[in-house]
């Protein structure tokens, strides 16, 4: 059963910046891609920003242009630099592995961003 453990979040002030982690349990280079998600109460959860291959990356709508999702191999762990931070990015967020084709069912506990003057 892969693992996975976020962290990195926090309380930040509108336009601020976070940069979240997520460590994967076993070699990260094992996974097809990478993707952050994130949830607020009573929605579903969305996702935020994607990477293929370990280079092809893509992003919601909303978050284009000021966050960028990373991976370092190095450390066994996908990266989420936010930036331009806004209130409506509050929520928990998550980190998801593709094994092959298939998307992992399994999630972490998550890191709560709370964007908030």
């Amino acid at each position: 059963q892969v693992q996975l453990v976020e962290s990195g979040g926090g309380l930040v002030q509108p336009g601020g910046s976070l940069r979240l982690s997520c460590v994967v349990s076993g070699s990260i280079s094992t996974f097809s891609a990478m993707a952050w998600y994130r949830q607020t109460p009573g929605k579903q959860r969305e996702l935020v920003a994607g990477i293929i291959g370990g280079r092809v990356t893509h992003y919601a709508d909303s978050v284009t242009g000021r966050f960028a999702i990373s991976i370092d191999n190095a450390e066994n762990s996908v990266h989420l630099q936010m930036n331009s931070l806004k209130p409506e990015d509050t929520a928990v967020y998550y980190c998801n592995y593709r094994y092959g084709s298939v998307w992992g069912n399994s999630w972490g506990p998550g890191t709560q961003v709370t964007v908030s003057s």
